[in-house]
């Protein structure tokens, strides 16, 4: 896949299950790289690699 990924598609492409619990837990490991400049947050919920 290329371009922004939104929580739930992580969750697809680590075969994990699609509930709201874990989606909310990729959301919130997702916003730890985002703070240390690793991934770029593009629209609320959209993570992708920085440039």
């Amino acid at each position: 896949m290329t371009g922004p990924l939104r929580a739930r598609d992580v969750c697809e492409a680590l075969d994990h299950e699609l509930l709201p619990k874990n989606i909310e837990g990729t959301r919130a490991k997702l916003k730890r790289p985002v703070k240390l400049g690793i991934l770029t947050e593009i629209d609320t919920g959209s993570f992708a690699r920085t440039q």
